[in-house]
């Protein structure tokens, strides 16, 4: 039964292997993504910050008054980039070939990696290639500077928020795959609270933005099914 879209499947499947524990990894997976000190981007993601630092998630996602909406996504997708590059880059020892030879979030769910590009026709492959070949292709997006202007002026393409729907959709497969498949090592390693409000910033801004883009869906609800049961769980006493 498939639940997602041709650029990248979802299978459901009936097994999975947990991953195995190995030793702690520091380092970064991938270069972290810098917005330009002094644009209007910048000053943007210091509000969110300084927002997010009294506690309030709901009110650190919500759109400043007389701030541009596409502006307000490039800069939490790229903040979330960010962030999801430093969880999974602290447990990829324990996210090896081995360990996790296909991509999955639990016993029902399994990404085939595409990107209409490069590899048109969804493959299958381990957890950290497809991760590998995402948060690259991610990067790629928020590089371009005809996708993500970063020059005050410069307008965003028509087809941003489109873009920004599949960034986001994907960064969430690899929130489902480290609760799935390595939730025990985080809790080795003392990062679960750092996890859970990672991604319950991450639910909230989704969850927002869904409600003021009339008619458009950050992420398809379907497509949160892996971790429905933790959304509900995380979000039940903010609302």
């Amino acid at each position: 039964m498939s639940l997602g879209v041709k650029d990248n499947v979802i299978f459901e499947r009936h097994d999975l292997k947990m991953g195995r524990s190995g030793s702690r990894s520091s380092k970064t997976f991938k270069p972290k993504k810098n917005i330009p000190e002094g644009s209007h981007q910048y000053e943007l993601l210091k509000h969110a910050e300084a927002t997010l630092g009294s506690g309030n998630l709901r009110m650190a996602v919500m759109l400043p008054d007389g701030e541009d909406l596409n502006e307000w996504v490039a800069v939490n997708t790229v903040d979330f980039f960010n962030q999801i590059n430093m969880l999974y880059g602290t447990i990829t020892d324990f996210c090896t070939e081995e360990s996790c030879p296909l991509m999955s979030a639990g016993p029902k769910y399994e990404y085939h990696w595409a990107d209409g590009t490069n590899i048109k026709k969804p493959i299958k492959c381990s957890a950290p290639k497809y991760i590998d070949y995402l948060m690259t292709w991610v990067q790629d997006q928020l590089d371009d500077e005809t996708l993500f202007p970063s020059k005050i002026g410069v307008p965003f393409p028509k087809n941003f928020m489109s873009v920004a729907k599949t960034i986001l959709k994907r960064l969430f497969r690899v929130y489902a795959h480290i609760y799935h498949q390595h939730f025990d090592s985080v809790i080795q390693l003392q990062e679960e609270a750092h996890l859970n409000t990672s991604f319950k910033h991450f639910i909230f801004f989704v969850q927002v933005c869904t409600c003021v883009i009339e008619e458009f869906n950050l992420i398809d609800r379907k497509e949160l099914a892996p971790l429905q049961e933790l959304i509900e769980k995380l979000t039940s006493k903010d609302r």
